[in-house]
């Protein structure tokens, strides 16, 4: 399904950012050999055997129905950019043969990528700091507030979600609305325009 609103910037102050949470461990790495979201090796290694080997992950098999979950939700790559936050790349779809993995999107071969530590409660604090200092350096007044977060994240936080959202309603205390999406098309933080995961983006909404 798809659902758009259109806004009049001339008559809509429109301010917004993207925060993930998830923190990254270990060095970068080098994504060895990929084709658009198809990720096969990261340092020579197969990125399955690399991201079980740093997540601890048990019972690798196709028999495992929580593996993906585990891949998904909790140990995601990190996708590095040379401008502004890293984006999001879970591991979706299992490719045994090779132990590859699909991702949601794009990892251009030769980028650079870290792995992700499970989720905590900073995660949370993260989005809600972040959504504070929206408040505090480009939008003091909000009339509303429209938030879209991944589906992704309610798998990982589970119930703790409602906190992160209750959270950054507190912040302005206006009417807000939003879903859960599949993908979060939105600018990161100090960078570009990208298809994001695992995020959540809040934009503030004022009438000029």
């Amino acid at each position: 399904g798809m659902l758009v609103l259109a806004l009049d910037e001339d008559k809509i102050m429109i301010r917004g950012k993207a925060t993930c949470g998830w923190k990254a461990v270990g060095t970068e790495k080098t994504v060895t050999k990929s084709e658009g979201t198809h990720v096969f090796t990261v340092d020579n290694v197969p990125v399955l055997d690399l991201t079980v080997k740093y997540g601890g992950i048990e019972n690798v098999s196709p028999d495992n129905p929580n593996l993906l979950l585990e891949l998904a939700a909790n140990f995601p790559l990190q996708l590095q950019r040379e401008k502004g936050d890293p984006v999001m790349r879970p591991g979706l779809i299992v490719d045994w043969t090779d132990h590859s993995f699909h991702c949601s999107g794009s990892v251009p071969q030769g980028s650079k990528v870290r792995f992700s530590l499970p989720p905590d409660f900073d995660v949370m604090e993260k989005v809600i700091q972040a959504t504070a200092d929206l408040k505090a350096n480009e939008m003091p007044e909000a009339d509303a507030v429209v938030v879209f977060s991944c589906a992704g994240r309610i798998l990982s936080l589970g119930p703790l979600m409602s906190q992160e959202l209750e959270g950054i309603k507190n912040i302005w205390k206006v009417p807000m609305v939003g879903m859960f999406s599949n993908a979060e098309l939105a600018r990161v933080t100090g960078g570009n325009l990208e298809m994001n995961n695992l995020t959540t983006c809040v934009v503030a909404l004022k009438e000029k």
